[in-house]
């Protein structure tokens, strides 16, 4: 399924590349930084920064971009979304940003053109909320983290 997004490219990211898919199965779009050049964006362990990326968009309307992390990234660096995923509405028409939060144990620069986070779009259901008194009965209730088992107990803890 294809659906055509405007975008913008602003004057401080007007010599970056456009948000590109890196594979012909990839979900998201790899976003860049669009930090100034010899100027990077140096975020210490436990820190976070907000990254901007140089691109405006407009979705269609019952979408969705989804920003999330780049798993080579968080793999590597500890470098990760703080909010993940961040939305952008489709009716958000400003600068998107990443904001990036170190969780590894060095300091990480964040150079001009890297490559920080990929973005999804998505289709977007509005729900109609309908009051109740009670619920439909389940199996499993109102059992809530790790009722449904998430693999071997460890007993020596």
């Amino acid at each position: 399924m294809t659906v055509t997004v405007k975008i913008m490219k602003l004057p401080h990211g007007a010599d970056l590349p456009l948000p590109a898919y890196q594979s012909a199965g990839a979900a998201g779009l790899d976003l860049v930084a669009a930090v100034p050049a010899g100027a990077p964006v140096v975020i210490e362990p436990g820190a976070r920064a907000s990254i901007p990326t140089g691109i405006a968009i407009a979705l269609p309307p019952m979408t969705e971009g989804q920003v999330r992390p780049r798993s080579g990234l968080a793999a590597r660096h500890g470098l990760t979304i703080l909010n993940a995923p961040g939305t952008v509405d489709s009716d958000y028409r400003g600068e998107i940003h990443v904001l990036l939060v170190n969780f590894g144990h060095t300091s990480f620069a964040v150079e001009r053109g890297a490559r920080i986070a990929q973005l999804v779009i998505t289709p977007v259901l509005h729900a109609q909320l309908l009051e109740a008194e009670n619920l439909d009965e389940t199996t499993r209730g109102a059992g809530g983290f790790g009722s449904t088992g998430v693999g071997p107990i460890d007993k020596s803890s």
